[in-house]
């Protein structure tokens, strides 16, 4: 079983999901990413983060990401703790996708 990590913006933040399907959707200039992979609890540690992300895609058969929103998508050979990361001056690897010349209206 392949597995992939997703990483892409969203509202400010930075998500990294696991999937186990990744491919060119068919809307234009968009990734679909389907079979989402939340862990299983077999223990009594819950991770809160990690809950707040099932709950947010509770339902969601297939995400059609688009181009520009994502980071970054690896292969992995396990699957690892999907995560929501602020998007700060703290973070130095990773950098906005330049804006236009005569754009700078937005930070």
């Amino acid at each position: 079983m392949r597995i992939y990590r997703v990483s892409f913006h969203n509202n400010g933040k930075l998500y990294q999901l696991h999937a186990q399907q990744v491919a060119s959707a068919p809307l234009h200039g968009f990734v679909e990413v389907g079979e989402l992979l939340f862990d299983e609890h077999t223990s009594l540690v819950i991770d809160p983060a990690e809950e707040r992300l099932k709950a947010e895609f509770a339902g969601v058969q297939r995400l059609m990401l688009p181009l520009h929103l994502i980071v970054r998508i690896e292969e992995v050979e396990r699957r690892g703790q999907n995560k929501i990361l602020d998007i700060d001056g703290s973070m130095s690897n990773i950098t906005p996708f330049p804006l236009p010349p005569g754009d700078r209206s937005k930070p």
